[in-house]
């Protein structure tokens, strides 16, 4: 029993270096939905604002950029149509998720209210 904990041990340890090197490889952003622009397309851009006096910050998305509206998976065209009826956009926060090194977004998430 002592040998499989030690094993384990070892591994874990050797394991964290490897994950504790730095790298990032996705940034998160939370934005207000008001400051979101969504594409017309699934090959467009996306576009939106780190903070209020931000400038927007356009992203390429791509075919396999996940869409969430409410934690459900959708299409761009059902998330647009879930988000152009929203009233109070700037209380809305949207999660942007843009992968480095490809240089695109990867997922865009909401959760509305009621």
């Amino acid at each position: 029993m002592k040998l499989k904990v030690s094993i384990t041990a070892v591994l874990l340890a050797l394991a964290f270096p490897a994950a504790a090197d730095g790298t990032v490889v996705q940034e998160a952003y939370e934005v207000a939905l008001s400051d979101l622009r969504l594409p017309r397309a699934e090959g467009g851009t996306i576009a939106f604002k780190e903070c209020a006096s931000c400038d927007y910050r356009r992203v390429p998305v791509a075919a396999d950029t996940v869409y969430r509206v409410n934690g459900r998976k959708v299409p761009l065209a059902a998330f647009r149509l879930a988000v152009a009826d929203v009233a109070a956009r700037q209380d809305e926060a949207v999660t942007v998720l843009h992968h480095l090194e490809r240089n695109q977004v990867t997922a865009v998430s909401v959760e509305l209210r009621g």
